[in-house]
């Protein structure tokens, strides 16, 4: 899939199921989820480094915190 196509697709199903009504509206959320993506790779690859260095790592956002 191409880098064009996942955004597509992505403001495909902002636009219909978000409820979202304006470009600019699904602009934010696209922004949000991208940036959470990111946040989650980083971590991972953080959580993977301390952990073939014998350490604990602290996630940013751990999902226990908030219920999830």
């Amino acid at each position: 899939m191409t880098f064009e196509q996942a955004f597509k697709n992505i403001d495909d199903i902002l636009f219909k199921e978000a409820g979202c009504t304006t470009e600019l509206d699904y602009n934010e959320q696209t922004s949000w989820l991208l940036f959470l993506k990111y946040l989650d790779s980083l971590e991972q690859d953080r959580a993977m480094e301390a952990e073939l260095e014998g350490k604990k790592y602290a996630f940013i956002l751990d999902l226990c915190d908030y219920g999830q």
